[in-house]
Parts: C-alpha cells; sequence; structure tokens
C-alpha cells in the first residue's frame, strides 16, 4: 500500500521547511505553517525505516478534531485542513517544553517507579501503587522539547524556572490550561468509552505574544488510551488494560530486543506487522472520534496534497 514518509514541496512564499520525527512543517512567508502529517512510524525517539499506512492521515484528522473541541479552552494554531494529511494555521514560536500530563501510572512513568523510583520530574508518586492505577490527581510532568533528533528528557517545574526556559507566569499559564485540556480530552474519551491515561500538549507564542496551543493534542501519538468498561477488572486481577496507543508498537519492540539504545537492531518488520499496525490506527480513530475512517485516496499522495495545498493558499 502506498505511503507518505518524506516530503519535498516548494509552496508559493515559501521560506524553509523542517522534518520532524513524524511532521514536515512548511514556513510560508513566517505567516503560516503547513503541516504535513506523514506515515512515518516513531518509537523511543528513532524513526522506523517502514511507513504505515493511513497514519498520517489518522493522526492529522484526529488533531483536527481535537483542536476545534477544544478551541472555546485554549485559542491554538488551527486555521484549516485541506488535505487529509495537511494542516495550516498560525506560526508560532513555541515554548522549550512539552507539558507532559499524566491521570495514571503508566508508560515511562511505571517504568520508572517499577525501577525504584517514588518521583518524577520533582513530583512524588505514592507508594504501593501498582501498574496502571489511577493517581489521586493528575501530575504534570514536563519534557525539555527535542532538538535535531536528540532525545527529550524529563525536567522538573523548579528546573525550569531556575533555568529562565520560560517565565513564572508563564509556565503558571500553561500549567493552567493543561489542567483544562486534559480534563475535557477525558471528558470527550469517557464519552466514547474510553479513558484518557495520559497526554502531551505543546503551546507557543503568536506574532502578537498571545500564547497559543499549537501542533497536535489527543492523538494516539501523544496520549495513551484504555478501555472504561474493562479498566476495573483488569486492575483488580493485574492483568495488562486493553489500551489504544502506540505502546503496542513499544512494546512489540521491547519484546524483540529493541529500546532505541545503542548497538541495538530494529527488528524487521513484514508486510502483515505493518498492516496490523495500520488496522490498530484506524480501530483507534473510529473509537476516539466515535466517526467511521474514510480512507483517503493513495494512488499518488504527493500530487494529491501539493494540489490541494496550492488550491487553499490561491483562495486565501
Amino acid at each position: 500500500m502506498n505511503t507518505i514518509t518524506r516530503t519535498d514541496f516548494n509552496f508559493p512564499n515559501q521560506i524553509s521547511k523542517y522534518s520532524g520525527k513524524v511532521r514536515d512543517v512548511y514556513n510560508i512567508d513566517n505567516k503560516l505553517l503547513i503541516m504535513i502529517a506523514s506515515d512515518r512510524l516513531s518509537a523511543f525517539d528513532v524513526i522506523l525505516p517502514r511507513g504505515i499506512p493511513f497514519k498520517g492521515q489518522i493522526l492529522n484528522q484526529i488533531a483536527s478534531k481535537m483542536l476545534n473541541a477544544t478551541s472555546h479552552i485554549v485559542p491554538n494554531w488551527l486555521e484549516s485542513s485541506p488535505d487529509p494529511n495537511v494542516s495550516i494555521g498560525e506560526i508560532c514560536v513555541p515554548f522549550k517544553i512539552e507539558m507532559v500530563i499524566r491521570g495514571y501510572l503508566s508508560g515511562h512513568a511505571a517504568r520508572l517507579y517499577n525501577s525504584g523510583f517514588r518521583k518524577i520530574c520533582g513530583v512524588n508518586m505514592p507508594d504501593r501503587m501498582k501498574e496502571n492505577d489511577k493517581f489521586p490527581n493528575p501530575i504534570i510532568t514536563p519534557t525539555t522539547k527535542a532538538v535535531d533528533g536528540n532525545h527529550d528528557h524529563d525536567i522538573s517545574k523548579e528546573d525550569i524556572l531556575k533555568n529562565n526556559i520560560i517565565s513564572k507566569n508563564e509556565y503558571s499559564m500553561l500549567e493552567e490550561y493543561t489542567y483544562k485540556l486534559y480534563k475535557e480530552g477525558c471528558r470527550i474519551a469517557h464519552d466514547q468509552g474510553l479513558i484518557l491515561v495520559d497526554t502531551k500538549y505543546e503551546f507557543g507564542k503568536n506574532s502578537n505574544g498571545k500564547i497559543m496551543l499549537i501542533d497536535e493534542i489527543h492523538t494516539p501519538d501523544s496520549s495513551r488510551y484504555f478501555y472504561l468498561d474493562s479498566y476495573t477488572e483488569l486492575q483488580k486481577i493485574k492483568s495488562p488494560q486493553k489500551q489504544l496507543s502506540k505502546e503496542f508498537v513499544r512494546q512489540w519492540l521491547i519484546s524483540n530486543g529493541f529500546q532505541g539504545k545503542d548497538g541495538q537492531k530494529i527488528p524487521k518488520m513484514n508486510d502483515d506487522y505493518i498492516n496490523g499496525v495500520s488496522e490498530r490506527y484506524i480501530e483507534l480513530f473510529e473509537k476516539i472520534t466515535g466517526s467511521k475512517f474514510i480512507k483517503g485516496n493513495t494512488k499518488n499522495i504527493q500530487k494529491r496534497i501539493e494540489e490541494n495545498v496550492k488550491n487553499y493558499l490561491k483562495s486565501r
């Protein structure tokens, strides 16, 4: 199946292009960002060698839906999504941290906890918790934003302020927005029979100095979801939670001897595995949004994107 794993467009008034782990971002006249969600798959901060069919479309369409659903809480960068894989919006200068919020002891936090740690990013975690238990209250565990493919690093609120990464007032606003967005995200998830376990938010400032929500939100690449109906019973019997996130990819990689560490080799991903991952992402889209997934035309994805973006820019 056709996938899009790299782009090299030249749009009108284009100033620069930046490629992240999953998205290619084009700067148009220092006013607009064109964000193209590719089918690249990353885990442990490593881009895996094969694309996942429809993954970019799924991420882009979930993010667009969630940005529109939360715009009454926090202003965001999104202006339009003229193509299944594309979002276009206001250019912002990003803060150099990501606001990770956790409602449950899962993923990275659980791995630290099970190694004996009781503190993450300067925040205490209660004793006698088991993996996937709910925290008494959600905790914010920021990370420094990776540059040029480097790993994100945990950082405490105290170190963010001590190192003047952002001001105290700015951090307080990001903290407030993060709690509000997570509360709304949990409500949306609950309505779909899901639990929003943890997620991350990124913020920036627009040309007027206004703080804006940027990038994606509540997607399987930035969030972890459990099924609500089976959560309590699975916790009682200490079984793994059925979840909707890319954690299943991480677990497959771990079971095949890869955690992104030096000297480790990425296991072979055959066609059956790739198509299975695609099906999981489609299931995730339909469960999170409550909508049937409609596959975009993949005959020539590059041409489709280029035409849709150019037509949108022409019509502005």
